[in-house]
């Protein structure tokens, strides 16, 4: 490496080091704001849910909430951790040695580098998952899992990640070696035919392992919730319950599928939580997503999204600077993947608030447009309500914080839209 690179290699180095900073400083910061601006809330329950939320359950989800951003800031401080160690401390690159001597240079020995390291990077973080699962929302009343699922959840997880992902890998790399200098497109167009090709068989093959789908039963419910399809101009395969409470006792209800594979899912929670308006209300916001062409949208930006990834890499790979900081041979595609993977998350925590930003707005038009098909605001507003309460939602959250972090608006926020729609 000449001087000139070594000098921008240092460089190189030391932007990842603060960007890793910034970005724990940032969250740990965010955090606290959020943390300060709900205990300063703590002591009655806001005058805009009093006469919907009893000081027990207001008390208990401020007490949930505290206790996940403390938890969260050990997290958060565990990340930075890592991947500092991983990027600066040589593993990585002695790593790829000792893998390369074992296993070969070969394509799928290329491929199955980087999915063992994913495993090693997924196992680090086990004992969080465990403690938020079996401690944390156990202290709170939500988990309902056993022990015997939990693990299953990841065997399972696992050997997909494995069925799936490491074909894919081996592919994208044989296409950068026969392809050239265009190799980034051809592997755009490969990762995007896999994304849609999952999107169309996920519900059918991938969901069912985890989860138990059954068909709404026959019904004055399932008679509503069709006819306000039929009326939508929506005509899904069927509405599904999903045995949601086999896990926790969260709910929610979610939009699956493309084309004749479409299909609105219900947590089975939902379902007794709620009553029939406001279940068809829910139904009519998720039809709303559909009708506002917010999932085509949705898919547009991730297609872009990853196409950027990839140029991105295709630029890099070239520099000498780039994998060369880190101890890697210039040119050798492995390592960059790997390398930006890590890396990506430092810039687009900074874009997370224009990408919430975004998908707010198309909660706000999926609100706007369930009131307008069921003809009134009040039964979306009860739902809303429900959920809040039922999930021990954090009722005032910190403006910034819920910039970063929310991708729907607060309830405080989607109750004044839907009544200014009413009132209009």
């Amino acid at each position: 490496m000449t001087d000139a690179h070594f000098s921008m290699a240092s460089v190189f180095i030391l932007i990842c080091a603060a960007l890793i900073v910034a970005k724990w400083v940032a969250q740990i910061s965010l955090e606290w704001i959020n943390r300060k601006h709900v205990m300063a809330h703590a002591a009655a329950v806001p005058p805009a849910f009093a006469t919907t939320v009893t000081p027990e359950t207001y008390a208990k989800s401020v007490a949930y909430t505290l206790a996940k951003s403390r938890f969260h800031m050990i997290e958060l401080t565990w990340s930075a951790v890592v991947l500092a160690v991983v990027l600066f401390s040589g593993v990585l690159r002695g790593f790829y040695g000792v893998f390369q001597n074992a296993v070969g240079t070969s394509i799928w020995a290329r491929a199955a580098f980087l999915i063992a390291v994913g495993i090693i990077l997924t196992a680090i973080d086990l004992p969080f998952e465990w403690y938020s699962q079996f401690h944390l929302e156990e202290r709170f009343g939500f988990n309902t899992t056993t022990i015997r699922t939990w693990w299953m959840d990841r065997v399972k997880s696992l050997l997909l990640g494995l069925a799936l992902g490491f074909p894919l890998l081996a592919l994208i790399l044989k296409l950068a070696q026969w392809a050239g200098a265009s190799w980034w497109i051809w592997a755009w167009a490969c990762l995007a035919v896999f994304q849609l090709v999952m999107m169309l068989v996920a519900p059918v093959l991938i969901m069912p392992l985890f989860n138990k789908f059954t068909a709404l039963p026959q019904g004055a419910l399932r008679d509503a919730l069709l006819a306000l399809g039929e009326r939508a101009g929506f005509r899904a395969r069927d509405i599904q319950v999903m045995d949601g409470s086999k896990r926790s006792r969260h709910s929610n209800a979610f939009f699956t599928g493309l084309g004749r594979f479409r299909k609105i899912v219900l947590y089975d929670t939902l379902v007794e939580q709620l009553e029939p308006p406001e279940l068809e209300s829910v139904l009519a916001h998720e039809i709303g997503h559909y009708k506002k062409g917010h999932i085509p949208q949705t898919i547009a930006v991730s297609m872009l999204s990853s196409l950027l990834g990839f140029y991105i890499i295709a630029v890099l790979l070239k520099e000498q600077w780039f994998l060369g900081a880190l101890g890697f041979a210039a040119g050798d595609l492995v390592p960059a993947l790997l390398l930006i993977s890590l890396l990506a998350g430092l810039v687009t925590f900074w874009l997370s608030p224009i990408f919430h930003y975004w998908s707010r707005r198309h909660e706000y038009e999926a609100d706007a447009y369930a009131a307008r098909l069921v003809q009134k605001s009040q039964p979306l507003i009860g739902a809303l309500r429900k959920l809040n309460e039922k999930n021990l939602s954090n009722l005032t959250p910190h403006p910034l914080f819920s910039g970063f972090y929310y991708s729907h608006p607060t309830l405080l926020e989607r109750e004044a839209a839907l009544a200014q729609l009413g009132a209009a």
